[in-house]
């Protein structure tokens, strides 16, 4: 009897192991994602924020900023904040570029949509071949037993 090409060939402890690793791994990522604080202040030192996975963790304010006008101090909030939600941004990317490795960090395809656009299609290529593939073997397998 005729095999199912590949298929036959794979060792199914290692792939449940790899997939175990895998989930251990993110736990972890999990884990270390939660930890990571984005962190930016403004050159004058009058503002300083730190930002996390669930917003704005603090925000500090000397008390010398209060000699600049509301709109000034508004302008200097917004830059600050978004300096630490964009530090946030690379702390996590890093982290993730460890967990992933660079070509598959998830944050890579953040920044860049059309990539993870051709990640999925190139993905959904190979699940089709491949079921493709298992089907025909499948209807093979069916004649030769009719």
């Amino acid at each position: 009897m005729r095999e199912f090409g590949d298929f036959a060939n794979i060792d199914i402890d290692k792939l449940l192991s790899g997939a175990e690793s895998h989930f251990a791994q993110m736990g972890g990522m999990q884990e270390d994602m939660a930890k990571v604080v984005g962190r930016a202040q403004d050159e004058d030192e009058l503002v300083t924020v730190e930002y996390a996975v669930e917003g704005l963790r603090t925000l500090d304010i000397h008390p010398k900023a209060m000699r600049l006008s509301s709109s000034e101090l508004a302008e200097k909030i917004k830059a600050v904040l978004q300096d630490a939600a964009q530090d946030l941004q690379v702390r996590m990317s890093a982290a993730m570029g460890e967990t992933f490795g660079e070509e598959m960090n998830p944050m890579k395809f953040i920044a860049n949509p059309d990539a993870a656009m051709g990640q999925f299609n190139s993905a959904q290529d190979a699940y089709k071949r491949t079921f493709d593939d298992v089907m025909g073997e499948l209807d093979r397998i069916r004649r030769r037993l009719e």
